[in-house]
């Protein structure tokens, strides 16, 4: 297929240079346990010149007639009563902070329910209003906007992973000793509770898993820590690249350890500088990425040739990957 100009394939992840659509379009139907991706946020950022770069959409519309074909290639292939997450974001309709915003994760929504989709949650990841002034220097969340006129004033706008399931059944997610893997976010268990990890008695004495339970199933993330992600900066080009940031590495964990079991496949069709593939593998899970952009692609593949310097405990096993080259 004209549409892939690299791939690496392991025998825990196979990344994918390409057209995720062309790529989506060769694998078998049902065959992906679950699937977590950032996709470009209808138009906010430029990430790259090529034409069939979601990004390069010429309008809001014409990015959703395309993002379509996406959503619906994941109903295909996930298998049913598995789950799909978004992370998604409000997109201002101006950059001076002091504009309205288009409720994207909404319209994401709307989209999926569209095509077939059961929308099931919607994680709000919260961010400091200061911090978020300082890096993107919006004139709203100025503290001197609210002192001159507070009708202006604005909101640290949270990123959301919204998560959706296929309609059917036949493949559950079962965690006999409940969630035994670390917990990703801030916050750390109290460690009186870590003799309950793993514990194979009545889950409802639990209180290892039923602790980080608690926390994954909230609907609201407050301690993500924004700034633990994959290395980025040698994905940056010259001559096109405006914006690299990759999705942390918290919300994909969470997601994979709870809604994924060991040895199963995750995909990601906007794989970026490899995040999504990076936590999956690390977690157990066999990866499946694909990425457009080149430089994203390479620097993918070699934050995945670090990942067994991340292991988590127990460390994964390997898995014969069930999807080979894409010709």
């Amino acid at each position: 297929m004209g549409g892939v100009k690299d791939q690496l394939i392991t025998d825990r992840y196979a990344l994918y240079n390409g057209d995720c659509v062309d790529v989506m379009a060769t694998l078998p139907d049902a065959s992906i346990d679950g699937t977590i991706y950032s996709p470009p946020f209808g138009g906010l950022y430029h990430y790259s010149s090529d034409e069939r770069d979601l990004s390069n959409a010429r309008d809001y519309a014409e990015f959703f007639d395309h993002y379509r074909y996406v959503i619906a290639e994941t109903l295909r292939l996930t298998k049913p009563g598995r789950t799909v997450a978004v992370h998604a974001a409000a997109v201002p309709t101006g950059n001076t902070g002091s504009d309205a915003y288009t409720d994207f994760p909404g319209d994401v929504i709307r989209a999926h329910q569209d095509l077939g989709w059961s929308w099931i949650a919607r994680h709000v990841i919260w961010k400091e209003p200061l911090a978020v002034r300082n890096r993107t220097m919006a004139k709203n969340l100025a503290h001197k906007t609210i002192v001159d006129d507070a009708a202006l004033g604005g909101v640290a706008a949270p990123d959301e992973l919204l998560v959706f399931r296929k309609p059917g059944k036949g493949h559950p997610v079962r965690h006999p000793n409940g969630l035994t893997g670390d917990y990703a976010g801030s916050e750390q268990p109290p460690a009186e509770l870590d003799k309950f990890r793993g514990w194979d008695g009545d889950q409802k004495l639990n209180r290892w898993s039923h602790w980080i339970w608690r926390r994954y199933a909230s609907s609201i993330w407050d301690d993500v820590r924004l700034d633990r992600v994959l290395p980025f900066r040698d994905a940056k080009d010259e001559d096109d690249e405006k914006h690299v940031h990759p999705l942390q590495l918290d919300v994909i964990e969470r997601y994979v350890d709870m809604r994924t079991m060991p040895g199963e496949t995750v995909l990601t069709p906007f794989m970026g500088v490899g995040s999504e593939v990076f936590s999956a593998v690390r977690l157990g899970r066999r990866g499946l990425g694909v990425e457009l952009k080149p430089s994203y692609y390479v620097q993918a593949t070699r934050n995945l040739a670090v990942v067994d310097e991340h292991r988590s405990d127990p460390e994964p096993q390997l898995f014969a990957l069930d999807f080979g080259e894409v010709s």
